[in-house]
Parts: structure tokens; C-alpha cells; sequence
């Protein structure tokens, strides 16, 4: 499939988030959120109900416009970019919603807005849809990702909650070039397909890509990440490096609940 943006021996960060504020009226969501994320490297974002973990993905990817801060991809400034702005800048995510249109096909959804024209000059001037080379890329990128699906005809209203989970991952994937945001990517899925989605963030470490998983999951959380961020009521309470010394699920709950305390530089 194309879209892929090069990022290779790029010196800046593939994302840095500094100082995000968000509002909404007297409700202060986000209160001055940093962090930021090396090419190939997964960072883990917990905190409970309400701490500001689907704000802050709302605006990292631009659905949603913060009220302060700056929001840097490969070291450009993105402060003001709309949500399609920021997929052309190489940042894709999965929401909870999974975003996908019930009466389109697994291919025609993975296409979504990026759809291939022709074949031959005169049906790209038409902007003739080649479903034909659609279909075949995506059951070529599915054997690639290892991702066992129906076929990719098949309407994605037609397809169990854990498969559409899947189609929704594998989407941002295959055009996240930069950074994969994946907000509860597992929630839905069986055993076999969570693996699946561990293993496609490790691929995606491995190709040098930045990923965010969100997840209320400690286990699958320290099992891929290299760094962990802790928010509470809206605040970075913590930012801990796996890499460095072991962390363990019960020091995040507590770091969750604000029965202890840490340094979130």
C-alpha cells in the first residue's frame, strides 16, 4: 500500500506535545500536558475515567483544537492542523468509535479518503475507483501484518466487533508513517486477535514508527512499552521509562488513583 512517509535517519522527535490546555467552559481537561516520543518507540498512556487520555489523542491527532501549547511532528509546528492535515503529517489513530462506515467493504474502508483511480489515464481523470487494485493491496498488507480477516469484499457492518477492532488497527497501521495513536485497540478483541495487535505494535517499534497505546490494561501496557505516562485529573503525574528499572502494574494504579506520588518530568 503507499502512503508511507520517509523517516528514516530524521534527528528531530516524530512527536513532542508541550503544554496542552483544554477546556471546556469551567471544566479544565488538560492542564499543561507534555510529553513526547522518539522514532521507535512506544509510549503507554493510562489514567482513569476522565484524567484526559481521549482529549488529548482528540488533539495530538486534530480532531479537537487545544486553548494552549504546541504540538510538533518530526519538529514542524502543527498547532492549528484539522484532522486530515495531521494524517497527511504521518499521524494515524484508532478511536474507540473505530471510525469506520458500515455499508463500505473491509477494502473500501481501509481506503477511506486515500481511494486508488484507474486503471489508465482517462479513469483517473473520471476518478474511476480501482476496487480491483484496492482489494489486492489490502489482502496483501493483511498476509503481511499476519491478520486473519474475511474476505475483504465483505461489508464491515457484516463483521464481528473484534474483526471491525482489527480492520480499525490495521488501517492505522498501514498509513501511520510517523506516529500510531491506538486508543483501547484490544477492548473488543478475543485472545488470539489481542495478540495479533501486541505483536503489529512491536512491528511497528521495529520500523522505527512512534506508537501511543492507550489502555486501562496493565498487562499489555508494560508488555510493549518503553515508557509509560501517568495522567490524573488532567495533569502528567508521571512518565516512566520501562527500559530503565522494572515497573509494575500496582505502582501505575497507584500512580492512577493518587495513592503515591512521582516525578513527571
Amino acid at each position: 500500500m503507499t502512503g508511507q512517509l520517509n523517516h528514516t535517519d530524521r534527528r528531530a522527535k516524530a512527536l513532542e506535545v508541550t503544554g496542552i490546555v483544554k477546556r471546556y467552559g469551567p471544566v479544565v481537561a488538560l492542564r499543561g500536558v507534555s510529553l513526547s516520543l522518539e522514532y521507535g518507540e512506544v509510549l503507554g498512556l493510562v489514567g482513569d475515567n476522565g484524567a484526559g487520555k481521549s482529549t488529548l489523542t482528540s488533539i495530538i491527532s486534530g480532531v479537537t483544537r487545544p486553548d494552549a501549547g504546541e504540538i510538533k511532528v518530526n519538529g514542524e509546528v502543527w498547532d492549528q492542523a484539522g484532522a486530515r492535515t495531521m494524517r497527511e503529517a504521518g499521524i494515524e489513530t484508532v478511536f474507540q468509535n473505530l471510525a469506520l462506515v458500515p455499508t463500505l467493504s473491509i477494502a473500501e474502508n481501509m481506503y477511506l479518503g486515500r481511494e486508488l483511480y484507474g486503471p489508465g489515464r482517462a479513469a483517473t481523470a473520471l476518478r474511476r475507483i480501482d476496487k480491483g487494485r484496492m482489494r489486492r493491496e489490502v489482502e496483501q498488507a493483511f498476509d503481511r501484518l499476519g491478520l486473519r480477516m474475511p474476505s475483504v469484499t465483505v461489508k464491515a457492518g457484516a463483521l464481528s466487533g473484534g474483526q471491525r477492532q482489527a480492520v480499525a488497527v490495521a488501517r492505522a497501521v498501514l498509513w501511520g508513517s510517523r506516529v500510531v495513536i491506538m486508543d483501547e485497540p484490544a477492548a473488543a478483541l478475543g485472545v488470539h486477535q489481542t495478540e495479533a495487535v501486541l505483536s503489529l505494535i512491536t512491528r511497528l517499534r521495529d520500523e522505527g514508527i512512534a506508537t501511543v497505546l492507550i489502555s486501562h490494561n496493565m498487562e499489555h501496557v508494560l508488555r510493549v512499552a518503553d515508557r509509560v505516562a501517568v495522567l490524573r485529573l488532567g495533569r502528567k503525574v508521571a512518565d516512566l521509562d520501562t527500559r530503565k528499572r522494572p515497573v509494575t502494574g500496582m505502582e501505575l494504579v497507584a500512580l492512577i488513583t493518587g495513592a503515591a506520588t512521582h516525578d513527571a518530568a
